[in-house]
């Protein structure tokens, strides 16, 4: 019996020029792969293990026992009778089947990249729960437009051409991540700007993230916490944790390093604040005060140690003397604190 440890039904766009895929939708995916339906398609396609996306071919289910109303059955006939070339935006749609092996080995292309984002903005695996080791190299750069993604080597005739036909296409972005919401739309969140969120984004029940909010893939919250600055690729935030206008907590990309930054639960870093060193539960790091590793900073007790040695600690509070200058750390009383968490009322995004 074929096993994996998850899998997706869905429709890749590829370019009609150049071949390139240029994303895939999975409106249904799942994890393990010892029952069901899954199983049932993986033997239909002789995949006999590993990472894997094969063609789905019109009336595949016809040699299948798979009930009609069953979940990947019906997201096999849906997706098959797709239309499968767009002429407006040369690309054609192929239905998929995308069988992941191993989470934690690396993805083998873009088809299983697009799974492993479609699993964390789902919930169904946290931040770091999936390998993403060189996830830049398998996807291609993307023009996202009112009418889908395009190949950006021809999309300057290709707008010369709609322009002509009386379309005047609009371009949100060109990058090789799409935004979250036209792919997943998570329950029991509030987003103020949905380009503000990438596609991989892991946002909990109870999450806000207002218009100056953003979200990184393969990041996120583990439960009801304001994001008003931004959470960068592999940051996780705890609940009921609040990120202040214009704050910004460091990632892993482009040079960052290779550590992991986390943030406790019930912490509030301020506007326009930010850190390069993990937070543990009830910290406060004052507005416009920006933590990295290498700060220097005084304790109570007179000395003076590096904000790495700090990492991770809980109840700390971190801020500026306003007469000497200093960055200073003590410990923050949660009790008798004037943050007292979020507001209940404006989480429950029901």
């Amino acid at each position: 019996m074929s096993t994996f440890a998850a899998f997706g039904i869905g429709l890749a766009t590829r370019s009609v020029g150049t071949g390139k895929i240029l994303d895939t939708w999975f409106p249904v995916i799942g994890t393990g792969g010892d029952a069901g339906g899954a199983v049932a398609l993986a033997r239909l396609l002789d995949h006999e293990g590993g990472s894997a996306t094969l063609p789905l071919p019109p009336g595949i289910l016809t040699k299948s026992e798979l009930p009609a109303d069953d979940e990947v059955a019906r997201a096999v006939t849906a997706v098959t009778s797709v239309t499968t070339v767009t002429a407006s935006t040369r690309t054609e749609r192929v239905p998929v089947a995308t069988f992941l092996g191993d989470l934690h080995d690396a993805p083998v292309d873009a088809h299983d990249v697009y799974l492993r984002l479609h699993l964390l903005s789902h919930r169904l695996i946290r931040p770091h729960g999936a390998s993403l080791e060189g996830a830049f190299g398998l996807l291609n750069n993307v023009v996202w437009t009112d009418l889908g993604p395009c190949d950006p080597e021809s999309f300057e005739d290709l707008r010369l051409a709609l322009n002509a036909a009386g379309h005047r296409v609009t371009v949100s972005s060109i990058d090789k991540f799409p935004r979250m919401t036209d792919y997943v739309v998570p329950a029991g969140v509030r987003i103020g700007d949905a380009d503000r969120v990438r596609l991989g984004a892991h946002l909990a029940p109870g999450t806000t993230v207002m218009h100056e909010g953003f979200v990184n893939f393969n990041a996120g919250t583990l439960g009801a916490s304001m994001v008003e600055g931004r959470i960068s690729a592999g940051v996780v935030v705890g609940d009921g944790s609040d990120l202040g206008g214009g704050a910004s907590i460091m990632g892993t990309l482009s040079g960052g390093g290779s550590e992991v930054i986390t943030i406790g639960e019930r912490s509030l870093i301020g506007a326009n604040a930010g850190v390069g060193i993990s937070l543990g539960d009830d910290c406060v790091v004052e507005a416009g005060l920006y933590v990295t590793a290498g700060t220097k900073v005084a304790l109570p007790d007179g000395t003076v140690v590096k904000a790495r040695e700090l990492s991770g600690g809980d109840g700390l509070l971190l801020r500026r003397d306003s007469q000497s200058g200093a960055v200073t750390a003590m410990p923050r009383d949660a009790s008798a604190a004037s943050w007292q968490g979020l507001n209940a009322a404006l989480h429950a995004n029901d």
